[in-house]
């Protein structure tokens, strides 16, 4: 177990430095739950008054906040508490799961793929026909990677994942558990007779960016004519489906649950909220917002942030909400 002076901390996060202690830090944890030895994090004003409580010896606060360290505890001051636990948040990160080989013997890989030099690949899982996999890729057990796929450097696809054929995924991804990449999309239509439903085939592929990370049991359908489009520094949480032939810029966010019908497109930095659907065919421009639980009938203009069902303005919706609820009293 690492143990960390408010020094060696400080080094990290680089802030100011209120009030002394004694004890060490081996390990970061909630506020209400943390011990002597552990470091917490107050960003927010509604958790300051929590601190008098608190067991920890040292605090990361936001500089805005007015706090006391008390005895034997410190503060340490910056500028944005969230940003500086995601760095110490580095330093106590657990090691990955081992592997004994590089290439498990219950792997199966066909003779055409291209593994690059120190990729890892996992008990069980299989490596399709003219699979690509760039330098230091890691397949942990149980991953399916099937025919034509490319994958960049220093990927991460962790079990139960299934990669479908021709798809292009950049560098420096994370697939968590569970993610399906490349499932046909969904489409029918009534057959002639009227009695039954016809599947649209589809042809297309998916095309990955650098840098995206997508969370447990999210999905992300083939394109029905050309590719479905994930940019560069995406962020998809767990439960999120983006269908066919949808279209996202760089560093756009999908919280979980949400979802993108097809031929959805997205401008760079959009933000989708958790259990949000969006209509199919519809652009939600750059730097615009989608609140948790919407419904996207309609484009949204860049910047503009929408809420409600159907969403609308955000400050519209608002000001509806108030009214029913005068309306009820």
């Amino acid at each position: 177990m690492n143990a960390y002076t408010i020094e060696d901390i400080n080094a990290i996060i680089q802030g100011d430095v209120i009030g002394q202690t004694t004890c060490k830090i081996t390990g970061l944890e909630q506020i209400q739950k943390a011990n002597e030895n552990q470091a917490t994090f107050i960003g927010n004003r509604k958790f300051a008054a929590l601190w008098k409580d608190s067991k920890a010896s040292l605090a990361i606060v936001n500089a805005n906040l007015d706090l006391e360290p008390g005895e034997n505890r410190v503060l340490i001051k910056v500028k944005n508490a969230d940003l500086a636990m995601a760095k110490l948040l580095e330093k106590f990160t657990p090691a990955t799961p081992h592997f004994e080989t590089e290439i498990h013997p219950s792997a199966t890989i066909d003779p055409s793929a291209k593994i690059g030099q120190g990729s890892r690949v996992g008990a069980g899982s299989y490596i399709g026909k003219n699979v690509v996999l760039g330098t230091q890729v890691t397949v942990y057990p149980n991953v399916t990677i099937l025919d034509d796929t490319s994958i960049g450097d220093h990927t991460t696809i962790w079990s139960g994942t299934i990669i479908r054929e021709r798809s292009v995924i950049g560098s420096h991804c994370i697939f968590h558990n569970n993610v399906s990449i490349g499932a046909d999309g969904f489409g029918y239509r009534p057959s002639e007779d009227g009695q039954g439903l016809v599947k649209i085939p589809h042809i297309g592929n998916v095309v990955i960016g650098n840098g995206v990370e997508i969370g447990a049991n999210s999905c992300v359908d083939r394109g029905k004519f050309s590719s479905t489009i994930l940019g560069d520094g995406c962020k998809i949480d767990n439960l999120v489906q983006i269908a066919h032939n949808c279209v996202l810029g760089r560093s756009c966010i999908m919280a979980g649950s949400s979802g993108l019908a097809g031929s959805v497109t997205l401008g760079d930095g959009v933000i989708i909220g958790g259990s949000a659907s969006i209509k199919d065919h519809t652009t939600i421009h750059t730097g615009a917002t989608v609140g948790a639980g919407s419904g996207v009938m309609n484009d949204v203009p860049a910047g503009k942030t929408v809420l409600g069902y159907p969403a609308v303005d955000s400050r519209e919706m608002l000001k509806q909400w108030v009214a029913l609820r005068k309306l009820a009293r």
